[in-house]
């Protein structure tokens, strides 16, 4: 089962944290608004979910 990271967008502060960590770059700020995830890039090792200081991002098991 692949797993990937979800984003809360309407509570993301877009600090950038998330997308510092991610080993995949699977994750940018998107218009300085929110942060997104690329699913085809996201391993779903859940880094930018314990990074994040709003707590607005989870792990789940990925609809394929």
């Amino acid at each position: 089962m692949k797993r990937t990271a979800v984003v809360s967008k309407e509570l993301c502060v877009s600090c950038g944290a998330c997308a510092k960590v991610c080993p995949r770059g699977a994750i940018a700020v998107y218009k300085g608004m929110y942060a997104r995830v690329a699913k085809e890039k996201c391993i779903g090792c859940g880094l930018c979910a314990r990074t994040c200081p709003a707590s607005v991002i989870t792990v789940v098991t990925a609809d394929e």
